[in-house]
């Protein structure tokens, strides 16, 4: 009894290994990637089946723009420094500018080097008319606004046409004061119209009026209409100096064989070139 008591004790303490080892918790983060990965190559298989070919291009620009953005790279107090990204002090360098063309003088005599600017003035109003319509990425204008305007490159410069719809008129009846919705189109065209310092004219249409009427007044109301756009895009920062002509047509430009549909009330607003492109 007493050698039983005397015996020494021993305490058998067992190591657990957690995972056995060669299960350890590197596996995981491999694992994780692994699906990152996988997830993202679907999301872009989904995307080349569910896109068109502009929304394509407006992606890939996107990742790799060409409109100027900011001007300075480093960092500041807040995004823009508390601008819009239309801002004419905060736009990109890119060459000499966001407009190529904007700091070299309008006299230019040498034949190529027009020639250079008003290619260079070109791609400029492209990238305007990229902003404002979208095209290859995504418009500043919403849905409904784009139904109204549309857009052309010509040898005049970039003109820009918003029109009325029937139930959506651009200005009141009588007076040609200016409706909410083309309120909101100008405060676009506005602030794109920064990213340029060309002319600008701005022309009144309307539709024909009834024969029966003694005095339609269609010109009055074309020229009304050119000038409350003209009072608009000030109001909304637009220098007056860039301001070139008004102007007021009446009924006599019709786009709408129909001469009384609302497509033919509209205005035209326009970014005259500063190098005219040589006649053919």
């Amino acid at each position: 009894m007493s050698d039983a008591a005397n015996a020494p004790v021993i305490i058998k303490r067992k190591k657990v290994v957690g995972g056995d080892g060669h299960h350890g918790g590197a596996w995981k983060v491999a694992y994780a990637d692994f699906v990152t990965a996988m997830m993202a190559f679907f999301m872009l298989m989904w995307l080349l089946n569910a896109t068109t070919e502009q929304q394509r291009k407006g992606l890939a620009d996107y990742f790799s723009p060409t409109l100027p953005l900011n001007r300075i790279s480093s960092g500041g107090d807040g995004m823009f420094g508390g601008t819009n990204i239309f801002s004419q002090e905060k736009l990109a360098e890119d060459g000499t500018g966001g407009t190529e063309f904007d700091s070299l003088p309008s006299d230019v005599s040498d034949e190529e080097d027009r020639d250079a600017l008003s290619i260079a003035e070109t791609r400029s109003l492209s990238e305007v008319e990229a902003v404002l319509i979208g095209r290859g990425g995504e418009s500043l204008l919403s849905d409904m606004e784009l139904q109204h305007v549309v857009s052309r490159i010509s040898p005049e410069g970039l003109i820009i046409e918003v029109y009325s719809r029937p139930g959506f008129p651009l200005f009141e009846a009588e007076t040609g004061e200016i409706q909410p919705l083309l309120a909101s189109i100008l405060a676009v065209f506005a602030e794109a119209f920064t990213l340029v310092e060309n002319p600008v004219t701005i022309r009144g249409y309307t539709a024909a009026r009834p024969i029966v009427l003694r005095e339609p007044r269609v010109w009055d109301r074309s020229i009304t209409r050119a000038d409350h756009t003209r009072r608009h895009l000030q109001d909304l920062g637009l220098s007056p100096q860039r301001i070139e002509s008004i102007e007021g047509f009446g009924d006599r430009k019709l786009v709408d064989p129909n001469g009384l549909s609302p497509r033919n009330d509209r205005i035209e607003v326009i970014l005259v070139r500063l190098f005219p492109q040589k006649s053919e």
